[in-house]
């Protein structure tokens, strides 16, 4: 890009502090056609009598279909104005270093899609009065609103609104393309062109102008502590990139995407490198301490970026005027990670568990294979299937648990809904929620279809060739860690015993305790990262006790088969977790030699006090290159 600015100018001024060449910047809220959300209610409005809008009894049936278009139309404009302005917070959250307000934000933003899509629900029934269970009056409804968003920007997640208001106001079992949209009229890519929002600098023969001009570009309202420093950095690390080529390429240009990724404390430069040879993903994170902003990391590695992008990582919050260019934009960096992924990772939830779902179907219908267990030990609390095909997990409630599974179903329910808004730290599965799914009977193992009639009866019901489950999860496939240790050669079995237990530590610096710590409830992804999956015992490390196993004073008391002393529901003994993982003798003392501190009750008492005194504990998603200081990285 060409800026037209002098060099020394420019350069002297960043010494000084940030630059902020898009300070006053016009920032324009847009939904559906691109328009204010203001102008888009009125666009959608201005055209029904507004008598039509509240007695359906006064209109004729073509100005009802308008009207109840235009209500879903005007409710979807301001859920995305909304959802637009509370991820627009997360630009001054970083700069202000307001690390709470971001997770406050960051629950406010999932909770309203379900409570704009309840609320329309409620007024669409009060609009439609005795028809609002009118199937063929919402088939109607449906056409209309695709004659309405056809062409415009991000119809699709447009539609997904309309088919959650749909599917709610009727209770629709399984997919029905009459009343929501389905196949291409659900197209997440539709629409995407070649113009997301990105800045081009060429190269012209010197790296270090190049990044001047682009993190000068920044608007942050952030001191930098040594820009020179910073730029120093990114170009080391890309030079370095570049000489690793068996045959250096040279540089054309890096493009990135203008508005910035901003995660827990974390902002986040995304973009790629073209060379002569190949394109380079690139992903710059930036740390704002006390002292100011710096370079934490530069990644060009498809594998560690996808790490950030990962489905164990909270979403992004980056305000995208069209979300389906920067979804196109990332496939290309990402090239292996699914679409429903992309979607999610940026906040649209929705739209990436509906493209998630349309990801299985279209399997199902290239694939032949049945859905058989997942592998691993059999859950007391879960029914787990997996199809062979399909790196994904279905995983069932059962109805009834056993006694020693001290919980309810609702209690289930809201473990996972507590981790679906919760800071999920790259530990946590994203388990979609899903419900009155249909699936063929005949795609079925005999064995799963046995154990699904005995132990799931209560939600899952067999109508003509189909299964219906009225609720499920869903989540990506990992190999279970006890197998994996079972089978892995041991460089791979020892660094999965490292990871495991840091696992557990970057749980608790969020403050969740897993509960239960068996192998079994945990898994290892494709990276070898270990993750946990099993949610049913999960709870807050600051809701725990922490104590030391009391010291017999009897022989009496040292036999005893059980605790000899009271143990509360809430009490967590540390030193014996240990004794339940199956651990060979050598894993067993490599875990006690990098992660002993993690069997002592202090430990634990230490994050309790931590989190209760309001400390952010940082859980990153790469491994920082870069770092000011040990004293700058830990003011937080």
């Amino acid at each position: 890009a060409v800026h037209g600015l002098d060099r020394g100018r420019r350069c002297d001024h960043h010494r000084h502090g940030s630059h902020h060449r898009a300070e006053n910047r016009h920032l324009r809220l847009r939904a559906l056609d691109g328009r204010s959300d203001r102008g888009q209610v009125q666009r959608v409005c201005r055209r029904t009598d507004p008598q039509s809008l509240t007695d359906p009894a006064a209109v004729t049936a073509d100005a009802l279909l308008e009207s109840s278009a235009q209500r879903i139309a005007a409710a979807f404009a301001a859920y995305n104005g909304e959802f637009r302005a509370i991820t627009r917070r997360a630009k001054s959250r970083f700069e202000a270093r307001d690390w709470h307000g971001s997770q406050q934000d960051a629950v406010e933003r999932i909770d309203l899609y379900d409570k704009s899509v309840n609320r329309l629900v409620e007024g669409m029934r009060a609009h439609l009065g005795e028809r609002s269970q009118d199937r063929h009056l919402w088939q109607g409804i449906r056409n209309r609103f695709h004659s309405r968003t056809a062409g415009l920007p991000d119809a699709a997640f447009a539609r997904t609104f309309f088919s959650s208001v749909s599917r709610r106001s009727l209770g629709t079992v399984g997919v029905a393309p009459e009343l929501e949209f389905t196949g291409e009229d659900l197209d997440p890519l539709e629409g995407a062109g070649a113009n997301p929002e990105v800045t081009e600098y060429g190269f012209r023969g010197d790296l270090q102008l190049l990044f001047e001009d682009l993190l000068g570009d920044l608007d942050l309202r952030c001191p930098w502590i040594n820009f020179d420093r910073s730029v120093e950095h990114a170009v080391q690390d890309i030079e370095a990139a570049l000489n690793r080529r068996p045959e250096r390429p040279r540089l054309l240009h890096i493009k990135i995407l203008r508005p910035i990724f901003f995660q827990s404390t974390r902002a986040y430069i995304v973009g790629h490198l073209a060379t002569e040879a190949e394109i380079l993903p690139l992903v710059i994170a930036l740390q704002h301490t006390e002292r100011g902003l710096f370079i934490d990391a530069v990644m060009l590695d498809e594998d560690d970026i996808s790490i950030v992008f990962g489905f164990t990582r909270s979403y992004f919050h980056v305000d995208l005027e069209r979300v389906v260019e920067a979804v196109v934009f990332l496939r290309q960096l990402l090239p292996r990670k699914p679409l429903s992924e992309l979607f999610t990772v940026l906040g649209r939830a929705k739209q990436g568990k509906t493209e998630r779902f349309r990801e299985i179907s279209r399997h199902l219908e290239s694939s032949d294979d049945r859905f058989v267990h997942a592998a691993g030990e059999r859950g007391l609390v879960m029914v787990c299937f997996t199809l062979p095909s399909l790196d994904v997990v279905f995983k069932l409630i059962r109805d009834r648990f056993p006694p020693v599974k001290n919980v309810l179903r609702q209690d289930v329910l809201d473990k996972y809904r507590f981790v679906f808004k919760h800071d999920r730290a790259g530990r946590l599965v994203d388990a979609q929620e899903f419900k009155r799914v249909r699936l063929p009977k005949a795609r079925f193992s005999p064995e799963l279809l046995e154990e699904l009639a005995a132990e799931t009866a209560e939600t899952v019901h067999l109508e003509g060739e189909d299964l219906i489950f009225d609720h499920m999860y869903i989540e990506r496939r990992m190999m279970p860690l006890n197998l994996f240790l079972r089978d892995a050669p041991e460089e791979a079995a020892n660094r999965a015993v490292l990871d495991y237990g840091q696992s557990i530590r970057d749980l608790a610096h969020s403050n969740i305790f897993a509960g239960d710590l068996l192998l079994k409830n945990f898994g290892v992804t494709r990276h070898g990262r270990v993750i946990f999956y099993d949610y049913d015992e999960l709870c807050q490390v600051t809701d725990c006790r922490f104590r030391e196993v009391p010291v017999a004073t009897s022989d009496e008391d040292e036999m005893r088969s059980e605790a000899w002393f009271y143990v509360a529901d809430n009490d967590v003994f540390p030193e014996t977790f240990l004794n339940f993982l199956a651990f060979s003798d050598a894993q067993r003392q490599l875990f006690v030699h990098s992660h002993g501190d993690l069997l002592e009750a202090d430990f634990w008492r230490g994050i309790q006090r931590r989190v209760r005194e309001g400390d952010i504990l940082e859980i990153l998603p790469y491994r920082p290159r870069r770092a000011v200081s040990s004293d700058a990285r830990n003011r937080l």
